[in-house]
């Protein structure tokens, strides 16, 4: 099929690992950036309106879809794909020449955060939405939606790959991730029992002031392969969920195992399907099973090794990439 992809289009973003996958499988594909609309530049004149109006730059916007609608007249697609466009002009999406339309959405759709008053309103008019979350499937249904597919997240081996370590030193514990209230309380108090043996990197963690003192190495996002990187520096990486999305898996999920990373995550029904415990990854309920997990990694690194070894392989051969993602989408389009 010819695909007309409108999502983000920075390296490391899902959106951007979706728009191969689908031209690993087979079709044509032509992206149109979203990410001056989503991510303007900080500072600049979109970016501050953003800011005051709280909401998108329209002339952003505007520009955006003339890019969308010049690229529809010269391409022709089958296929309109919106990855979370919920602050573009939904009209102009479903009214661009295409025999389908097509929205995804990696985030939860039943939290408001991650919709628009907007998309809300014209959601029942998409061919197919696609959902990361199976509790999302029959609330689409509910609220009208034409047709629902749910996949999972994925990993793209394109960025998440095993990668030699960049320095001699290993951290016993470490977590790649955004700062958020749920999960900070945890972060804070595993710095300062593991001080300098522990690894934070993402959005938010290097203003939490509770981190200053700990020892901890904190830094900034890590996208790509640089992703891969951090985690091979760190012998058990964290795979921690998002509450307000009710998550039950992540891209994380995926990602971590793929760099070769020991998957130690949040024991829910999906990362049990996933993974099988104490073989290919380590799952806990509650803060006191974390840090005995976290006690066995320490004493014996050998055995952490071997379930790394092992979920590594679970997940490389699992069909869990964006290519077979995409496979999946366009059989549900038939």
């Amino acid at each position: 099929m010819k695909m007309l992809f409108v999502g983000d289009d920075w390296v490391g973003s899902n959106a951007r690992s979706l728009a191969d996958g689908f031209r690993q499988a087979g079709h044509e594909v032509v992206v149109i950036d979203t990410t001056p609309v989503t991510l303007p530049a900080r500072l600049s004149p979109p970016w501050v309106y953003t800011k005051v109006a709280k909401q998108r730059a329209p002339w952003n916007v505007a520009a955006l879809h003339r890019d969308i609608d010049s690229a529809a007249a010269a391409f022709a697609p089958d296929v309109l794909f919106a990855f979370k466009s919920v602050h573009l002009d939904q009209q102009r999406l479903l009214d661009t020449p295409a025999r389908l339309h097509v929205h995804y959405s990696p985030d939860d759709v039943s939290n408001p955060y991650n919709t628009s008053p907007a998309y809300l309103a014209h959601e029942a008019r998409w061919d197919l939405i696609v959902t990361t979350k199976r509790h999302n499937v029959e609330e689409l249904r509910a609220r009208g939606a034409q047709s629902v597919k749910f996949v999972r997240s994925a990993y793209d081996p394109a960025l998440h790959h095993l990668t030699a370590r960049r320095r001699a030193r290993r951290f016993l514990v470490g977590f790649i991730g955004a700062v958020r209230p749920d999960r900070e309380d945890l972060l804070v108090a595993l710095a300062r029992k593991h001080q300098g043996n522990m690894l934070l990197r993402g959005p938010g963690w290097r203003r939490v002031r509770a981190l200053w003192q700990t020892g901890a190495q904190v830094g900034g996002a890590v996208y790509g392969e640089h992703f891969s990187a951090a985690v091979a520096a760190v012998t058990a990486n964290l795979v921690l969920l998002n509450s307000d999305n009710r998550d039950t898996h992540t891209c994380r999920t995926f990602e971590v195992p793929a760099a070769g990373g020991l998957f130690v995550g949040e024991r829910t029904e999906e990362h049990a399907e996933l993974l099988q415990e104490e073989d290919e990854c380590f799952l806990f309920s509650g803060h006191d099973e974390l840090h005995e997990i976290l006690a066995r990694c320490a004493a014996h690194p050998e055995q952490a090794i071997k379930v790394a070894e092992a979920g590594y392989r679970r997940i490389i051969g699992g069909g869990h990439r964006y290519a077979d993602r995409a496979r999946e989408i366009t059989a549900a389009l038939g």
